[in-house]
C-alpha cells in the first residue's frame, strides 16, 4: 500500500439497531441544508421576505430529488433491469445514484411551480438560488466517497484514491494490488466550492440579473463536469455516443444553450429586476443591498 493516497470508508453506513443511516443520504442532506441557509441570506438582501426559502424548499427538494433518480435509472438501466437484476433496487437511493442533469431541471420546475405559489418573479429566484446549488452539489459529491464509486482513471498522484477491489467496475482482479485512482468527487467538490465563489463575485460585480447568474452557474458547473467525467472509469453502463459519454454531451449542450442565454439576456435585459415580486403582488420591496454569500 502506498503511504501517500486517499483511503476510502471501510462502512457506507452507520446501525443503530434496526435503523440504518447512509452517509450518501446525509451528504445530500448537509448539501441541502447549506444550499437552504445561503439561498435565504441572499434572497432577504434581494428584498425577499425571511422564510421564503424553506417554503421553497418544499417544492424544490422532492422534484430535484425524484428527477435525479429517474435520470439516474434511465442512463444505468442496465444496473436495475434485465436478466439477473432486481428492479426493486432502483428505489434504493441510499445506495448512491443521482443524475444531475435529471435533478437540476425537475428542480427547477419545482422552484416555478413555487414562485407562483408565493408570487414572486422567476427570475430572481432561481438566481438567488443557482450559486448555493454549487454548494449542494461538492458536498453531496462526499456520499461518493463513502460508496466508493464515481473514481477516475488509475494513478501514481499523491492523492491517489483507494478503492476496495469488490468495487472496480469489472470485479477484484482488474487492477494491480495497491492501485489507486483519481479522486473525482474531490475534483468536483473542489471545482464546484470554487465556482460558488467566482458566480457569486461576477454577479456583484456586473450587476446580473434576469437569469444570467443561473446560466453562469450552468456554464461554470458543465466545464468541470466535462473535463471530471473525461476521468471517470467507473460508470461504464452510460454509453458512449460518437466518442463521448452521455454525460459530456449533456454539459456541452446545456454549456451553450445557457451561453446564448447569457448573450442575448445581456443585450435584452441589462442590469437587474427592480424588485422580486410580481408586479401584481401586494408587496414591492426593492433591494437595499446586493446579494450576500
Amino acid at each position: 500500500m502506498r503511504v501517500l493516497s486517499i483511503p476510502s470508508p471501510s462502512h457506507n453506513a452507520i446501525d443503530l439497531g434496526p435503523l440504518s443511516i447512509h452517509a450518501y443520504a446525509i451528504c445530500i442532506v448537509v448539501g441541502i441544508i447549506v444550499a437552504l441557509v445561503v439561498s435565504e441570506r441572499r434572497w432577504v438582501a434581494r428584498g425577499g421576505k425571511a422564510g421564503q426559502m424553506q417554503d421553497l424548499a418544499l417544492w424544490a427538494v422532492p422534484f430535484g430529488i425524484v428527477g435525479g433518480r429517474v435520470y439516474h435509472v434511465i442512463t444505468d438501466h442496465d444496473l436495475y433491469f434485465g436478466d439477473g437484476r432486481n428492479p426493486w433496487r432502483a428505489l434504493e437511493i441510499w445506495n448512491g445514484g443521482m443524475g444531475v442533469w435529471g435533478a437540476i431541471p425537475l428542480g427547477a420546475l419545482g422552484v416555478w411551480l413555487g414562485a407562483r405559489h408565493m408570487n414572486v418573479r422567476l427570475w430572481p429566484l432561481l438566481d438567488t438560488i443557482a450559486p448555493t446549488v454549487l454548494l449542494a452539489q461538492g458536498l453531496g459529491r462526499w456520499g461518493n466517497w463513502f460508496n466508493q464509486e464515481l473514481y477516475g482513471r488509475p494513478t501514481d498522484l499523491p492523492w491517489g484514491l483507494q478503492i476496495d477491489p469488490s468495487n472496480y467496475p469489472d470485479g477484484p482482479t482488474q487492477f494491480p494490488a495497491g492501485t489507486t485512482f483519481h479522486p473525482t468527487f474531490l475534483y468536483e467538490c473542489l471545482w464546484d466550492v470554487a465556482m460558488f465563489f467566482l458566480v457569486v463575485y461576477l454577479e456583484r460585480k456586473l450587476r446580473l440579473g434576469f437569469g444570467r447568474t443561473t446560466a453562469l452557474y450552468v456554464m461554470t458547473y458543465c466545464v468541470g463536469r466535462f473535463f471530471i467525467e473525461t476521468l471517470r472509469i467507473d460508470n461504464v453502463e452510460l454509453h458512449d455516443v460518437l466518442g463521448l459519454r452521455w454525460s459530456d454531451w449533456m454539459a456541452v449542450i446545456l454549456f451553450v444553450v445557457a451561453l446564448a442565454y447569457f448573450v442575448w439576456a445581456s443585450i435584452k435585459h441589462p442590469g437587474r429586476e427592480p424588485s422580486v415580486y410580481r408586479e401584481d403582488a401586494s408587496e414591492t420591496n426593492v433591494p437595499a443591498e446586493e446579494p450576500t454569500l
